[in-house]
């Protein structure tokens, strides 16, 4: 089973070109040629035509069981109204988790405004996906998106489970000593590059997560992303297949910490034709 616990479905060639459904249908044909199982659609920190609501992914998504959506929230715009949306989503069952994205917005995760999410998020045992390291949009301040910031909120919010996203890159050793420091967080490799990796940037990020993974992070702390489609699935499973990692280190990191992490009531197919024929 794989579950890309990061994908998006915003226009991101132009915002002002409805992304839904157009995304939507590349994404389920995108899970299908690359046998994923099921998708956490993270929506984003504003919304306009080409970057829909939370709400409006939830609309869109309600038949397909194999897609989970996580609510972006804009720390500019960050409301009364907001807690009392997300809190209707959360109670309806309809969002897995929520998303920062410090960088793309000036702030730190500590920020008090957010201090609602946070007690949200700790309500309903969902977990908080926060965007560190580089940004796609060259407007971002970075300053504000080093994982070293998630560990002031990881210990002032005990009971709420944090998600580093893009394991802190560059800032790797950072992301695994707070992921390493706290019982409350983890991390993904999405966003790791944009669209296909290359020979020698894949070599250098393979290293960074095999460091991760073998001197001293928990291999049940990292859970597999994409970006899609800022990175392309192909390039990821790849890149994963030539990891070479141990079969349950690879199953942790493909479906059961995102499982366990998002409470996606999910099944790994047993050994037979359909599992046989990934392998071709």
């Amino acid at each position: 089973m794989i579950i890309d616990c990061h994908t998006h479905v915003n226009n991101y060639e132009d915002e002002t070109v409805e992304a839904l459904p157009s995304c939507l249908d590349r994404l389920q044909a995108t899970m299908r040629r690359n046998r994923v199982d099921v998708a956490l659609v993270l929506t984003s920190y504003k919304v306009v035509p080409g970057r829909p609501s939370a709400r409006a992914v939830v609309e869109a998504t309600r038949h397909l069981p194999n897609i989970h959506v996580v609510a972006g929230i804009s720390w500019s715009t960050f409301c009364d109204a907001d807690v009392a949306e997300l809190r209707s989503l959360l109670e309806a069952g309809a969002i897995k988790g929520l998303k920062l994205y410090p960088g793309y917005e000036p702030f730190y995760p500590a920020d008090p405004k957010l201090a609602p999410a946070y007690h949200l998020a700790e309500e309903f045992d969902v977990p908080v996906m926060i965007h560190t390291g580089d940004t796609y949009a060259p407007t971002g301040k970075v300053k504000y998106a080093h994982p070293l910031h998630v560990d002031e909120v990881a210990v002032d919010f005990p009971k709420v489970k944090f998600l580093i996203c893009h394991l802190g890159n560059p800032w790797f050793r950072d992301c695994m000593e707070v992921v390493y420091k706290n019982d409350n967080v983890y991390t993904d490799i999405s966003g790791l590059t944009l669209g296909e990796f290359t020979d020698r940037f894949e070599a250098y990020m393979r290293q960074q997560l095999k460091e991760m993974i073998l001197w001293g992070v928990n291999p049940n702390k990292v859970l597999y992303g994409t970006d899609w489609p800022l990175a392309t699935m192909e390039s990821y499973l790849q890149f994963m297949d030539e990891l070479r990692l141990p079969a349950r280190d690879k199953n942790m990191l493909f479906y059961e910490n995102a499982a366990a992490l998002f409470k996606l009531d999910v099944k790994p197919e047993p050994l037979g034709l359909g599992s046989l024929l990934r392998g071709f």
